[in-house]
């Protein structure tokens, strides 16, 4: 396979902190036929300055009109983009040397619209890191085994250009604030292979001010409203996955009303749930009570 154009989105808002070390590790890629997507989306901090010192043409700066939600801005990053292939890394995350020239390899067969892979899990407020995978992670037509267990990275992401722009809708969808990059990975997987690179190829920074961490009830809430239009849209081939989605789904629901002590809807979760989460949930429940009993007696 010849080196195509790889252009690499990195969409910003307020990113200084960590932006150096993201930037860095694009230009230390051991492929180098790439071009930096720089999408400052109205940052009022000092990410416009960090980007402008550096010297590098493959190096693009682009500032929004307007300010939009992070997917929306994600989109309009591409519109900028000139490459065959899209790859993406927000401000906080970093990659290692060698992820392109790992990736790009394995879309030989037009069947393949996207390569993802393993990575390292950092946690900044701990200051301990670790591989986020410990077993093989799957590898051609998994639409099934994503629905199941989700394993996927927006950080260790390289898209086809003519995966994204077929897929429906195309790209990203707008509607989404937290799992955008999570229904761009299933849309792929509907039509498309989906290769994997099992060594870790990327770091993702837990810093507990991650959009996931701070909005959890709005990350939920969307998959709920997507499994509510997906589920009648999805392959009979995926009928396992889709019960393991449904199931991991309500424990999450239940989780989250167990929080809130909105112990009725707790009860209407338990009711439709089966197998493991049911018995995860009933620990969650009753483990904390027993300990307690255990330590006062």
């Amino acid at each position: 396979m010849t080196s195509p154009l790889v252009s690499v989105i990195m969409n910003c808002f307020n990113g200084e902190q960590y932006l150096r070390e993201a930037i860095d590790s694009v230009i230390a890629q051991t492929y180098q036929n790439w071009e930096l997507i720089f999408y400052d989306n109205q940052s009022i901090d000092n990410s416009a300055e960090i980007f402008k010192t550096y010297n590098d043409k493959r190096l693009r700066y682009f500032y929004a009109s307007n300010h939009t939600m992070l997917y929306e801005a994600r989109n309009n990053a591409i519109q900028c983009a000139s490459g065959q292939f899209f790859a993406f890394l927000d401000v906080d995350d970093w990659w290692n040397p060698l992820k392109l020239e790992k990736q790009i390899p394995l879309f030989e067969s037009p069947k393949v619209g996207m390569v993802y892979g393993n990575y390292w899990y950092e946690n900044q407020i701990k200051g301990t890191s670790f591989i986020f995978h410990s077993k093989p992670l799957p590898s051609g037509d998994i639409l099934n085994q994503l629905l199941s267990y989700y394993v996927v990275s927006l950080a260790t992401i390289v898209v086809r250009r003519r995966t994204f722009e077929t897929l429906k809708p195309p790209g990203f969808n707008n509607r989404f604030n937290i799992i955008g990059d999570f229904d761009l990975v299933i849309k792929t997987a509907l039509d498309w292979d989906i290769l994997c690179v099992n060594d870790p190829i990327g770091h993702f920074r837990w810093h507990g001010k991650n959009e996931s961490f701070l909005n959890r009830e709005l990350q939920i809430n969307e998959l709920d409203f997507w499994f509510s239009e997906a589920k009648s849209l999805l392959p009979v081939t995926a009928m396992d996955g889709i019960r393991k989605f449904n199931n991991s789904l309500i424990y999450q629901k239940a989780k989250l009303y167990l929080q809130k002590k909105e112990y009725g809807n707790v009860w209407s979760c338990i009711k439709k749930l089966k197998s493991v989460e049911l018995m995860k949930l009933i620990l969650l429940i009753v483990l904390p009570n027993f300990l307690v009993q255990k330590i006062r007696s």
